[in-house]
């Protein structure tokens, strides 16, 4: 035993980029409980902030829809629903939206404004009467969390809900636009299996809407609603896993822009079909690279962001890219830009899993003391030094893609032009890990759980050594990582006096 909360076992498992079942089913539970502990963290704070912050109005709202979360928890175990989504059982009505993983940036954003810490996009503290109104429109995403999980739950309702901007979304169902923009109180109520939405002060018709037969998504006849998209489960008996281009919390907002690779993007008809094209074989891709792969998807992923493709602009030329990235409040999201093919959806799940799955990890056990010290060259980011916490995430995942594209390169099934580029793609993270993990290993600060996940990786990466690339991809990797570090040393040089 390592540690108190992790088994030996489990941390070697994962110094080898993979995970068994039970060591999955750890790291999920653990952050639902953390995701728990946090919103037990906003309704105690509620409940204790002052009233020129948090209204008794608000207040009282928030405890009317946690009423009607609690009647869809009790309907859903009376229905025979379990606890943990994403460990092999299925959660309430109830749970199930509370443990959704953009619920965390909602929860942490309600602490910030209500412990004061709120930065403008001007980076001035917002105070007074507007963090007042900004933690009341938060707060009031509690309330559609309630009505989404009442659906599904099948408890008759009748609240009002306020449309952000002419935009009311209820999670994982799908997104009303009002007749009129701004905010806009909305009458929603559930009878049988219709849910009925009555705009206020509008000439709008009533629009009804009713669950699908497999609870993912929502339906209806009228222009002004749009259903939640969902791709299908990776493999047969896996959940559905939602395209989230509607949640308001699903990228970060103005005061930590930076964080994000990409702004949101909204999914229309021609995307939503790349979406479903690249989703096709990408659990095929997966497999090919390792049972484990397929494994850890189906545990961790439970939604897909879409992000803008963002323009790559060099000395020549402007043309597209791609980008993808993690949030550590949001476990369990992957935000990505449309990957061009099951290929490239098969890489940025295992990259950005390994974040994830590095991240939860992060929380349960102390791995290293350093500092935020940003001092260390990084060749998957070539400009800036990264800090050693940066450097370590990079290692975890650009070594579990080597051992992706390896396993690809062996599989019988790929032909000759496949099999090369996974040799190519094999011999260039290889290297890369290669390039810095001296900088990993040879320092003090790692603690006894730290040197035995990094010995793992270096175990790891000199088994892959065993089935090495063709020498032209291997020769090609190098010169391509020599080239990054010379640049990078050029950049970063220290000034002469």
């Amino acid at each position: 035993m390592i540690s108190a909360v992790l088994p030996e076992a489990s941390l070697r498992e994962l110094g080898r980029t993979a995970g068994s079942p039970d060591t999955l089913a750890l790291l999920v539970r653990d952050q639902h409980t953390r995701r728990l502990l946090l919103l037990r963290a906003v309704l105690d704070t509620v409940e204790a902030a002052d009233t020129r912050v948090c209204p008794e109005p608000v207040r009282a709202r928030l405890r009317e829809d946690w009423a009607l979360l609690e009647a869809a928890d009790r309907a859903g175990e009376r229905a025979g629903a379990g606890a943990w989504p994403g460990a092999g059982i299925r959660a309430s009505a109830a749970l199930d939206r509370l443990l959704y993983p953009l619920v965390g940036p909602w929860a942490r954003n309600c602490l910030r404004l209500l412990g004061g810490g709120v930065v403008g996009g001007d980076g001035v503290v917002e105070e007074g009467p507007r963090r007042v109104w900004l933690l009341e429109r938060d707060l009031a995403h509690f309330s559609a969390l309630a009505v989404a999980a009442a659906v599904r739950a099948r408890v008759p309702f009748a609240v009002r809900l306020v449309a952000r901007d002419g935009v009311l979304v209820i999670p994982s169902l799908g997104v009303l636009r009002t007749a009129d923009a701004g905010e806009v109180p909305v009458d929603v109520a559930l009878r049988g299996e219709r849910v009925t939405f009555r705009q206020q002060g509008a000439a709008a018709a009533d629009a009804s809407v009713r669950l699908n037969a497999d609870g993912t998504s929502a339906r209806s006849d009228t222009p002004a609603w749009t259903p939640a998209k969902v791709l299908p489960g990776l493999v047969p008996g896996a959940e559905a896993v939602p395209l989230d281009d509607a949640d308001p919390y699903r990228v970060a907002g103005p005061q930590a822009r930076q964080q994000d690779p990409s702004g949101p993007a909204n999914v229309d008809g021609a995307g939503w079909a790349g979406w479903l094209r690249s989703w096709t074989g990408t659990a095929a891709l997966l497999r090919l690279g390792g049972e484990h792969r397929v494994a850890e998807a189906v545990a961790v992923l439970r939604c897909v962001v879409p992000l803008a493709t963002p323009d790559v602009l060099t000395a020549q030329t402007r043309s597209t890219g791609s980008c993808s990235g993690t949030r550590r409040e949001a476990f369990g999201a992957v935000l990505s830009s449309l990957p061009p093919n099951p290929v490239a959806f098969a890489a940025t799940l295992v990259h950005e899993i390994q974040h994830a799955k590095l991240a939860a990890l992060s929380e349960m056990v102390v791995l290293h003391h350093a500092g935020p010290e940003e001092r260390f060259f990084a060749p998957w980011r070539p400009g800036p030094r990264r800090p050693y916490e940066a450097l370590l995430h990079g290692v975890y995942s650009h070594l579990a893609l080597s051992d992706f594209f390896q396993r690809c390169a062996l599989a019988t099934a790929m032909s000759p032009l496949q099999r090369e580029f996974a040799w190519d793609r094999h011999a260039r993270h290889r290297e890369q890990v290669r390039a810095v993990l001296p900088a990993i290993t040879e320092v003090d600060h790692l603690t006894p759980t730290g040197r035995l996940l990094v010995d793992m990786l270096t175990e790891e990466g000199v088994r892959m050594d065993a089935d090495p690339p063709p020498a032209k991809a291997r020769e090609n990797a190098r010169t391509y990582v020599d080239r990054l570090h010379r640049q990078w040393r050029l950049k970063n040089a220290a000034p002469s006096g």
